[in-house]
């Protein structure tokens, strides 16, 4: 799902650059390390690790002061300097060093090590660290409304399990060091390690051949199994699940899915970069892609999670991002392009053109909700994911941004160009830029234009037909098109060049489809048609990545969450008592605390019918029986909701019976652009597991639960495709 882990770890590094240059001994030019043999002891109960780390710098060493960052919470105990030492090494000489105490306390240590010079000059150097200490950070819930980034943890060695990533400096590292790794983990016993690269025979072995940013480890009590497997290229790969005994009977649906997955990658991006792909499950809520495996948290393990967003996204990551690594300073292309090859071409790849272009309508929906007017920054900008607005932009608006190209240059050479990028850059980093490079060579043009209209602008176009009429063909006598449609077309903003398609509405009842090229803020079509069109549709298809206003969306609980103004309904004896609307309530509070006081969501009582219904988004928790708002409040949905006696029916199904639930959205015809969203359960313990998860379900108008799982969804009309009339003149 993400890169975060590899992020964080740059993001820190660079906060402490300067104070690790305050030493008086100075540091220059630091060489990189090549190399990790590291054996490690962890002792879950104690929270401890004990290890050693046998590396190898490349670069000029001999004589400098070489600065290596490490957890605040890690003692070393001796570094030796083992350039010449292949065996124990327990007499090669110890060299000097100190830590920079300059760093706050969470932030990582600096070790300075006082090299002493040699008549080696260039050349590798190896460093023995013996160290040991406490890493302890118990993971903490996500602090969004909807869980776009995994539990808060820096690592944790605890009884509930092992996650060591690079954000917890476990290992001592060099910035911008690729390196290959060769691992030896001792556990209790029970306990299974998991790291990257492949296991070898000796239990707790794992040697990482390919060169990668950082080193994740993790551990628990696992039933592991594998099966070695041929895709249909031929390549040998062998794919592993490591679950807790409770979720183990799934194994066979993920070893399933991974070889589904990994067929349908391999000839778009070539051979799988890696020996292995294990799904790993956590203790924490996570979904992240390391080299060679993914880890899912349990409960989205349990939720099947083997969609092309899901476990597709985590396997594209294999060659993107974690086979070819990111240059984050310059722009995070990686997850643009792992979303449009997953979580939406897939379903083209599947010859499923609706759910194609389900996957297109909601990364526009999700650009309208959470990125207004004048808020948006330029994708090359993008370098992680805080927030929906940066996932609205760093992953969807990115996503097509690759939709754009492929339109642009075709088929044949966008599929080409991008199979070169595994082949050119793989087990280096690549930015925005050489991307370019190599679909420019590819298509045989220059691309800058496109590339700076695309990736290096803020914002997204903003196409509106303002006009349009018909009139007799100019063409010569016999002509079949005997009319002729003039469409105005208006850009607000700087114009794009682009390509868009225009569908016409015939007068027989067929439709008729071209596509128009636009360059300017205000221009003109002109379509020879067959017969006399009644209507027009811009982009039909919803294949250009554009601005569409709040109120052609479809109703649903993300257009609340993002309103200018929100109000929460709830009857006061609901918030008396921890229950399911205190708990969502608390959690609102919590999210907009640091919020100025006028941008807060309001919370009210039911209030007389005959008062007007608040400014903006309304939130109702409770049906009719406790909350009088919500009969009130249900005009708004016509004929497509009803409360009955013993529950509700959705579109005239009825569902009834206590442990029955519905959240459903209406559009407000007197606010465009606002909702109103009631949230009601039958009985309290039907709304105690969808409560929790609210805000996962903010895409849809409706959504009907059974004992807290979801049995029926749908939406209302959108107004996406504006159909124009045209006169007849």
């Amino acid at each position: 799902m993400d890169c975060l882990h590899r992020l964080i770890r740059f993001s820190l590094l660079a906060g402490c650059l300067v104070p690790a240059l305050a030493v008086a001994e100075p540091v220059s030019s630091l060489p990189t390390i090549t190399h990790h043999q590291l054996t490690l002891q962890l002792l879950p109960d104690s929270h401890q690790l004990i290890a050693t780390d046998r590396l190898i710098l490349s670069g000029r060493a001999s004589g400098q002061a070489l600065s290596f960052s490490l957890a605040p919470t890690l003692r070393v105990e001796r570094i030796q300097d083992v350039t010449h030492c292949e065996a124990a090494c327990e007499t090669a000489p110890e060299l000097a060093f100190e830590r920079d105490g300059s760093a706050g306390p969470s932030e990582p240590q600096r070790v300075i090590v006082k090299q002493p010079a040699t008549d080696r000059g260039y050349g590798a150097v190896a460093l023995k660290f013996s160290y040991r200490g406490v890493v302890d950070d118990p993971p903490r819930d996500p602090r969004h409304l909807r869980f776009v980034t995994p539990s808060e943890t820096s690592g944790h060695i605890g009884p509930e399990g092992v996650y060591l990533s690079s954000e917890s400096q476990w290992y001592p590292d060099v910035e911008g060091s690729l390196a290959t790794y060769d691992v030896t983990i001792a556990l209790p016993d029970g306990w299974t390690a998991v790291t990257q690269g492949a296991p070898q025979s000796d239990q707790g072995h794992w040697i990482v051949p390919t060169k990668s940013e950082a080193l994740t480890v993790v551990a628990n009590r696992f039933v592991v199994k594998s099966r070695t497997w041929t895709a249909k290229s031929g390549q040998s790969i062998r794919l592993a699940t490591y679950l807790f005994p409770d979720e183990a009977s799934l194994a066979d649906e993920y070893l399933d899915a991974s070889a589904r997955y990994l067929d349908a990658y391999i000839p778009l991006l070539g051979p799988y970069p890696f020996s292995q792909f294990a799904v790993v499950e956590n203790f924490f809520s996570s979904g992240l892609g390391m080299p060679s495996f993914t880890l899912l948290g349990s409960g989205v393990i349990k939720r099947h999670y083997t969609q092309p967003y899901a476990l597709g996204h985590e396997i594209v990551h294999s060659w993107i991002g974690n086979g070819v690594f990111n240059r984050i300073d310059r722009g995070n292309w990686v997850e643009g392009l792992t979303t449009y090859l997953s979580n939406y071409y897939y379903h083209e790849l599947m010859g499923d053109e609706a759910q194609a272009r389900e996957q297109r309508r909601l990364m526009l929906m999700g650009y309208a909700v959470y990125v207004r007017p004048g808020e948006a920054y330029p994708v090359i900008q993008f370098a992680q994911k805080h927030d929906e607005k940066d996932n609205a932009i760093g992953y969807q608006q990115a996503a097509m941004v690759f939709h754009a190209l492929r339109q642009e240059i075709g088929e044949a050479v966008f599929w080409t160009a991008l199979k070169q990028i595994p082949e050119r850059y793989l087990g280096m980093a690549a930015e925005w830029r050489d991307l370019e490079r190599v679909f420019q060579e590819a298509a045989g043009r220059d691309l800058r234009w496109f590339f700076a209209q695309w990736v290096e602008r803020a914002g997204v176009p903003d196409i509106e037909v303002t006009g349009s009429r018909v009139q007799q063909s100019t063409g010569t006598a016999g002509d079949m098109n005997r009319v002729e449609a003039i469409v105005h077309i208006a850009q607000h903003g700087t114009p794009y060049r682009l390509a868009i398609d225009l569908e016409f509405v015939l007068d027989g009842g067929r439709t008729h489809r071209t596509r128009i090229h636009l360059t300017d803020a205000q221009q003109n079509a002109i379509i020879p048609l067959p017969e006399r069109p009644l209507a027009v549709r811009l982009d039909p298809d919803l294949h250009v990545f554009r601005r569409v206003a709040r109120n052609a969306l479809a109703p649903m609980l993300n257009v609340y969450v993002t309103d200018a103004h929100r109000t929460v309904v709830v009857a006061p004896a609901s918030l008396q008592q921890p229950g399911p609307f205190t708990d969502i309530v608390q959690r609102i509070a919590a999210q907009e605390a640091s919020k100025p006081e006028p941008s807060r969501t309001t919370v009210k009582q039911p209030e007389d019918k005959t008062k007007p219904t608040p400014e903006g988004s309304v939130l109702v928790l409770g049906g009719p029986g406790e909350n009088a708002a919500a009969s009130d409040m249900l005009r708004y949905c016509g004929d497509h909701v009803h409360f009955t006696e013993k529950g509700f029916s959705v579109e005239g199904k009825s569902y009834e019976g206590p442990t029955m639930a519905l959240l459903v959205s209406c559009r407000r015809d007197d606010q465009p652009g606002s909702v109103v969203t009631i949230l009601y359960g039958v009985t309290p313990p039907a709304l105690t597991r969808v409560a929790r998860l609210l805000f996962f379900y903010g895409w849809q108008s409706y959504v009907v639960f059974h004992e807290g799982s979801v049995v029926a969804r749908g939406d209302w009309e959108d107004r996406m495709t504006v159909e124009v009339r045209i006169e007849t003149r």
